[in-house]
Parts: C-alpha cells; sequence; structure tokens
C-alpha cells in the first residue's frame, strides 16, 4: 500500500485532536455547550477518531505484520465504544444548553450531568479509551519492531492516547498542550511512514 494516503490520514487525525481543545470553549457552562465553538470542536474529535481507525488500519497494510493488524483491531473497538459519547456531548448536550439559555431554566443543565456520569455513557466512554490507548501502544511496539521505520517515531502518539484519560482532570491549557502532543506525534509518525517506506523502496533498488 501506498504510504502517502496513510501518512495523510495520521497528520490529519493529528490536527484535529489539536483543534478538538484549541476551538472547544474551556468551560462547561450553558454558554460553553451551546455555542458553535462547542459542536466544532467536538466535531473535531469525532473525525480525528475515524480517522485514527483508518490510519493504524493502513499501517498495518504499510506493515504487515500480525501485532499491527491487532492494533487495528482494538483502535476501532475503541473507537467505536469512544464515538457515541462524544455524538452525545456534541449534539445533546449543545441542544440542552440552548434550552437552558432560551428559557432561562438552569435546572434544565442537570441533564448533561446526568448523562456524562451515567453508568453506562461514561462505562463506554472510558472503555473505549482505554482500548485507545492499548491499541495505539500496540502499534507503536510494531513500529518499533519493524525494521523499516525510526524506532521510536510511534512512541509519542501512542503516549497521547495513554494520557487520555489523565488529560481530563488537568486545566485547560494542559488540554490543549496534549492536543499539541498528538499532533506532533501523528506528524512525525507521518513522515517516518513517507521517508520510511521511501527508503526501503531505495535501498531495494540500489541492491537488486
Amino acid at each position: 500500500m501506498s504510504p502517502k494516503p496513510v501518512a495523510a490520514a495520521f497528520a490529519a487525525a493529528g490536527i484535529l485532536f489539536f483543534l478538538y481543545p484549541a476551538i472547544r470553549p474551556s468551560g462547561d457552562d450553558a454558554a460553553a455547550m451551546a455555542s458553535s465553538a462547542w459542536v466544532a470542536g467536538h466535531s473535531a474529535a469525532m473525525a480525528g477518531f475515524v480517522l485514527l481507525g483508518l490510519a493504524v488500519l493502513g499501517l498495518h497494510r504499510v506493515l504487515g505484520d500480525r501485532l499491527s493488524l491487532r492494533a487495528a483491531a482494538v483502535t476501532w473497538a475503541g473507537a467505536g465504544l469512544t464515538l457515541p459519547y462524544y455524538g452525545a456531548e456534541t449534539f445533546g448536550l449543545n441542544v440542552i444548553a440552548q434550552r437552558s439559555l432560551r428559557d432561562q431554566a438552569p435546572a434544565l443543565t442537570e441533564l448533561a450531568a446526568e448523562f456524562r456520569f451515567g453508568a453506562v455513557p461514561v462505562s463506554m466512554f472510558a472503555a473505549g479509551l482505554v482500548l485507545l490507548a492499548a491499541g495505539t501502544v500496540m502499534a507503536a511496539v510494531s513500529v518499533r519492531r519493524s525494521g523499516t521505520l525510526p524506532r521510536w517515531s510511534g512512541t509519542v502518539w501512542a503516549l497521547g492516547f495513554v494520557l487520555f484519560i489523565p488529560q481530563f482532570f488537568g486545566p485547560y491549557p494542559l488540554r490543549i498542550a496534549h492536543g499539541a502532543l498528538i499532533m506532533a506525534g501523528a506528524l512525525w509518525l507521518a513522515a517516518a511512514i513517507v521517508s520510511g517506506r521511501r527508503g526501503k523502496a531505495v535501498t531495494g533498488r540500489s541492491t537488486a
């Protein structure tokens, strides 16, 4: 498989994960949730999760080993469990917040907390993010073992997903820094995929 589409998927996903906290309002009050920036920021995250799954699957097509295939499967499962929560956050809370402000009924925002911390949704969300962390770590290990890509080129990117849950409990500037970490790691891995596969092709031609 050509490395360019795979690298493009990694790069685009990384940029979207940075835009998510950069665009999203820093607060969680009704005014923040009712804003278009809330929808735009969370939509960027959802698109990032979709592209992440495609990128890891493409990485398997580039590397061709069993571990990268397992990484793709685990990453897809993680994204599948995470996206419903993000969808409700993006559109459901936005509608609730707009209605709360329009009717001057602050009590409506309590519905947001009931959803966010409900046993089923928060468990699915947490399980999805844990699987995403596991899948990206597996992919980073596959990159390290590949012999065709720089050994550590997947490490920063995977670290970003390992820290996805902890960063929710930090101050908002830390969340933006976390997005920048994922973007930097994704861009590094994207560059490594293009240059690494090109270098392998050149080496193959020179030794033939």
